[in-house]
C-alpha cells in the first residue's frame, strides 16, 4: 500500500493496484489535475520498490548485471535495464550511488524476486542484497515550476542540476534525498525519497508549503506520460527488445560483461530493430493491445492510449513493424476499423523533453 494511504484518503483519493501494491488512481477531476500540472507543479507519491545494496564489491556487482554504467561517485544515479539472454527486458532500474550503499529503485513487483536472484548469485563477492520498499517514501515532483517547488521548500541544499544526480538535505524537519529525475512527464522533474515514517509530514509540506502543488495520481501520471512519449514499464518496456524500444538512454554499448549485453549489441550492429514505438492519433480511444493494419497486413499492436487533456483528443502508442507505412494505417476499436494517424513523439511538449523518448539511429 502507499505509505501515507490515510493522507491520501483525506484528499479524496481512490485507489488501485500497481505491481501489487496499492496506490493512488486519482483524486476526482483528473482531467483538471492534469492541466495543473502541466501549468505549474503536482506532487504524486511513487509504488517503487526498493534494495539497499551493500557490500565491497557492490558497484562491480551491479555494473556486470545491467545494461548501464553504474556510478562509481556518491550523489550520481543511471537508469538501466536487467535483460534475459535473448535480450528481452526483464526489469528497469534506478540505480543511486548514495555512498557506502546503492539503492536501486524496481518495479514494486520486481524488487523481491530481484533481491532473490542477485542474493543467490554473489558466491564470493562482499554483496548484500534487502528488500527495503517499506523503509522510504517517494514523491514525484512534476511541472514547469517544479525547480521553484523545490527551492521554496529544501533546505541545507539547491535542487540538483544533472540528471539522476541528487543532494541530501531537509523539508521542514525531515532529511530528504532530492533526485533531479528524467522528465518522464515532459516537465522538470524530481523525486524526494524520505523515511517512510516522515513521509506525511513531506507530502504535506510539498503540497501546501512554499509554492503550493497539486496532489496527483497514476491516471493523471499516465495521460501525462503518454503526452510526453515516455515508455512505461507495465505497458511499453516489460519483455521488450531493448533496440525496439529506442530506450539508447537505458544502454552502455561498450559494455560487453553480461549475456544480455552482448544480444543487444548484435541487434545493434545488424542494422534497424525489428520494431519501433510511434505515436497514433485516432477518433476513439483503442484498447491496449488493439490491432494495428496497413491495409489488410497486421503490423503491430496499440500499447497504451488515453483521451488527452492538453490536446482534447484520444492519443495511443503502439509498437509497429519497423517497415510499416507512415500512412494508411487503422486501428480496431470495438470490432470496427478507425483510421490512425502517425504522429512524431512527443505529442505536447512542455518545459523538458523525455529521456526515454524513443531514439532509433
Amino acid at each position: 500500500m502507499t505509505v501515507i494511504e490515510g493522507v491520501h484518503a483525506d484528499h479524496g483519493a481512490t485507489f488501485r493496484e500497481v505491481g501489487g501494491r496499492r496506490v493512488v488512481d486519482n483524486y476526482g477531476r483528473p482531467e483538471r489535475t492534469h492541466r495543473a500540472v502541466r501549468n505549474v507543479v503536482g506532487v504524486c507519491e511513487f509504488g517503487y520498490g526498493v534494495l539497499v545494496v551493500t557490500g565491497e564489491d557492490r558497484v562491480d556487482y551491479v555494473d556486470n548485471a545491467v545494461s548501464n554504467r553504474v556510478p562509481q561517485a556518491d550523489g550520481e544515479g543511471t537508469y538501466a535495464l536487467l535483460l534475459d539472454p535473448q535480450g528481452r527486458v526483464e526489469t528497469e532500474l534506478y540505480v543511486y550511488n548514495a555512498g557506502e550503499r546503492l539503492l536501486v529503485f524496481t518495479p514494486p513487483q520486481r524488487a523481491e524476486p530481484l533481491a532473490e536472484e542477485w542474493q543467490g548469485k554473489t558466491f564470493i563477492q562482499d554483496v548484500d542484497i534487502r528488500v527495503a520498499t517499506d523503509d522510504f517514501a517517494t514523491f514525484g515532483v512534476h511541472g514547469p515550476k517544479a525547480t521553484e517547488k523545490i527551492a521554496s521548500v529544501l533546505h541545507q541544499a539547491a535542487a540538483p542540476d544533472g540528471a539522476l544526480s541528487f543532494d541530501r538535505g531537509e523539508l521542514g524537519d525531515a532529511g530528504v534525498s532530492v533526485i533531479r529525475t528524467d522528465n518522464l512527464a515532459g516537465e522538470e522533474s524530481y523525486d524526494v525519497v524520505c523515511g517512510a515514517g516522515d513521509g506525511q509530514r513531506v507530502f504535506d509540506t510539498l503540497v501546501n508549503r512554499g509554492l503550493n502543488a497539486v496532489p496527483f495520481g497514476y491516471r493523471t501520471w499516465e495521460t501525462l506520460t503518454l503526452e510526453a512519449g515516455s515508455p512505461l514499464f507495465d505497458t511499453e518496456i516489460e519483455g521488450a527488445l531493448a533496440n525496439d524500444l529506442g530506450l539508447r538512454n537505458a544502454l552502455d554499448f561498450e559494455k560487453g560483461c553480461y549475456v544480455g549485453q552482448e544480444v543487444v549489441s548484435r541487434v545493434e550492429n545488424q542494422g534497424y530493430p525489428r520494431s519501433r514505438l510511434v505515436g497514433l492519433t485516432v477518433d476513439a480511444v483503442p484498447d491496449p493491445g488493439a490491432a494495428v493494419f496497413a491495409g489488410d497486413e497486421h503490423v503491430g499492436e496499440v500499447t497504451r492510449a488515453v483521451d488527452s487533456p492538453t490536446r482534447g483528443a484520444p492519443l495511443a502508442m503502439a509498437g509497429v513493424d519497423w517497415d510499416a507505412p507512415d500512412e494508411g494505417l487503422t486501428v480496431q476499436v470495438d470490432g470496427a476499423s478507425m483510421a490512425a494517424q502517425r504522429h512524431e513523439l512527443p505529442f505536447v511538449e512542455g518545459s523538458a523533453v523525455s529521456a526515454r523518448l524513443p531514439r532509433y539511429e
